[in-house]
């Protein structure tokens, strides 16, 4: 079985978002391996002074236990067009380590340095290869009910009220304006937002 990992948003050297992040590591702790402890991440991430300015990416490993943690500055992917790509087995429930299957279908898709893939599993929107995605329709902002990966910062934006989901057919994309692409590294207000025609 493939490592998992968790990426946290590390800012002014306070990791965000973290009962999110707890809540998924343990979840998959004890889907995957069956165990019941409760792990407190910010007990054991402790990010160095060198950290305590800045927006950096923290990086968790692990199975039944961490095996790493690591942390690297974070720079924002600039993305201008994004491109619809059919896969039906897809399963992503998991945040693994292996991204085997995303990286044949980005190289697929032969994507330029500002375009990015858009996952559509049986004709309906899931997620791009690093982000969930929520598009709005005039009104609201509605996200995939169909996400490869529950990403935290989704969640939190549903707990929120800031998002809403509903199945999303790719052949509906027509009746939305926009479409945000958002993860635990990228706040709401800010992430990359693209006209809906931005999809081709």
């Amino acid at each position: 079985m493939s490592l998992l990992f968790e990426t946290i948003k590390v800012k002014g050297g306070e990791p965000q978002n973290i009962g999110y992040h707890n809540d998924r590591f343990n979840h998959s702790r004890k889907d995957l391996f069956g165990i019941e402890q409760f792990v407190y991440l910010e007990e054991i991430i402790k990010p160095p002074l060198e950290y305590s300015a800045g927006i950096y990416r923290c990086r968790v490993v692990y199975d039944s236990s961490i095996t790493a943690i690591s942390f690297s500055r974070y720079t924002m992917k600039i993305i201008n067009r994004l491109i619809p790509v059919e896969c039906n087995g897809i399963d992503y429930r998991y945040k693994y380590s292996d991204r085997s299957l995303l990286d044949e279908l980005l190289r697929n898709a032969n994507c330029s340095y500002d375009e990015e893939i858009i996952i559509v599993k049986n004709g309906l929107i899931t997620d791009t290869s690093y982000s969930n995605v929520a598009l709005f329709d005039g009104t609201d902002w509605i996200t995939p009910s169909t996400p490869l990966l529950d990403g935290t910062k989704r969640a939190k934006l549903l707990n929120d009220g800031i998002i809403r989901e509903e199945e999303i057919l790719v052949a509906n994309l027509r009746y939305f304006e926009s479409i945000k692409l958002f993860n635990a590294m990228l706040d709401f207000d800010e992430c990359p937002t693209l006209p809906i025609d931005s999809i081709y």
